[in-house]
């Protein structure tokens, strides 16, 4: 263990200090400045003053309850409300007569419905499944010496 101490000592005092980079020590000042110190003694002031405050200087005081009636209005409101609500709880549910509801279902008719399947299955057609198609005309119209050539059949009869 010795010898590892030795040979650690020994490198450290035989290092070239030539290796060693040059800095510039930058001084920090762990003094507070002016304002920190105000603040400090402002707040030590203020808790000194909070555990030196004499309670005897405090006066009683007394405190009102102050508990307001309703007015006229908020009673006759409150009055016609329980009156309400006795009825309903008194109400004879043996006068009420027995009614059947209908209830009316509309559905859309079948025109409407083979409509819809329609302009759905429209909506939903894909174009990329049809072919090209070459049309043929069967019934070609009549050229100028035809019409022409009625016409005079047709003056002449």
């Amino acid at each position: 263990m010795e010898k590892k101490e030795l040979n650690f000592r020994s490198s450290i005092e035989g290092f070239p200090k030539t290796q060693l980079k040059t800095t510039e020590t930058v001084e920090k000042n762990p003094l507070p400045d002016q304002s920190s110190l105000e603040a400090e003694k402002q707040h030590e002031g203020l808790v000194k003053g909070i555990e030196n405050f004499d309670k005897q200087a405090l006066a009683a005081a007394k405190t009102e309850e102050k508990n307001p009636l309703p007015d006229s209005q908020t009673l006759t409101e409150v009055k016609q409300h329980e009156k309400r609500l006795s009825q309903i709880s008194d109400f004879d549910k043996t006068q009420m007569h027995h009614t059947d509801t209908v209830e009316k279902s509309t559905l859309p008719d079948k025109t409407v419905i083979t409509q819809e399947k329609t302009i759905e299955g429209i909506s939903k057609f894909d174009k990329g499944l049809l072919r090209h198609a070459e049309t043929a005309e069967k019934n070609p119209l009549p050229n100028k010496e035809t019409i022409e050539q009625e016409k005079r059949l047709s003056a002449s009869s």
